[in-house]
């Protein structure tokens, strides 16, 4: 059902390709959700990232976006009703938090979908994502958890440091005649993290992949809700539940989801 719900909600999104004309004379096309726009960017918040344009498509038409979303961040779509990043330092938190949880979310998302995929084409034998945790690995659940809390906070560690003191982890080679990317926090990049340097050179795509990129985590959170609910109210897997919904539609639903519990 969650996937039935996203596709249908991205079906009814209009894309069009938009030509953007930026200081540099270039003009080039871009995919924008609602309407066309044509802007004439001047101002650069850095040279890794082109900032949106002033006129960027907004979360509700007409609407006038709160000054501390300037489209400086990629996804910024002028959505902060409660005023949540009105304080400079928060915002850039926030704006990290929901990076990374993005992209836990679409690991996640794969992590559910693909062996519930493999099992349906006979590679994987009962296969539950929701009772994955119960199953019985090659150690313990009490040495995986200290394994993973380690590892995790390892993890989690540096890039709190590289929050607060951006570039203090880099741990990219130092090569003859390479230079080093620009320090970005969220983005390190470089031979580990961006070795087909798609994320880095001129600022305007690299917006547009960044842009890419939230939106896809945005989708992943809430698909992973979905599969959360659907696992509680119908006991099966997102791709399971969606062959009954095309199957059955009017009967195999989110309601008949929520009513079968009575």
């Amino acid at each position: 059902m969650a996937l039935a719900m996203a596709s249908t909600a991205l079906s009814t999104v209009s894309i069009r390709e938009v030509p953007w004309k930026f200081p540099s004379g270039k003009s080039r096309t871009m995919c924008l959700v609602g309407r066309t726009t044509r802007v004439n960017a001047a101002k650069e918040v850095s040279s890794v990232c082109e900032p949106l344009p002033p006129d960027r498509p907004l979360w509700f038409p007409g609407s006038s976006p709160p000054e501390w979303l300037d489209g400086s961040l990629p996804g910024d779509f002028g959505f902060d009703p409660l005023g949540l990043g009105s304080d400079p330092e928060l915002l850039k938190w926030f704006a990290q938090a929901e990076l990374i949880h993005g992209r836990w979310a679409m690991l996640a998302v794969a992590g559910i979908l693909i062996p519930e995929w493999l099992e349906r084409l006979g590679f994987i034998d009962n296969f539950s994502w929701y009772d994955a945790g119960a199953r019985e690995y090659f150690a313990d659940p009490t040495t995986l958890f200290v394994v993973q809390l380690v590892l995790m906070g390892w993890v989690e560690g540096r890039r709190w440091a590289d929050i607060i003191n951006p570039g203090s982890v880099d741990i990219e080679p130092t090569l003859p005649h390479k230079k080093k990317p620009t320090p970005d926090v969220g983005y390190p990049g470089g031979l580990w993290f961006d070795p087909l340097m798609w994320g880095r050179g001129s600022p305007e795509p690299v917006m547009v992949l960044r842009t890419k990129e939230i939106k896809n985590g945005r989708l992943a959170m809430l698909a992973f809700v979905g599969f959360c609910f659907q696992a509680v109210y119908t006991g099966e897997g997102p791709i399971e539940n969606l062959m009954a919904h095309l199957a059955d539609p009017g009967h195999c639903n989110i309601f008949s989801a929520f009513t079968s519990q009575y």
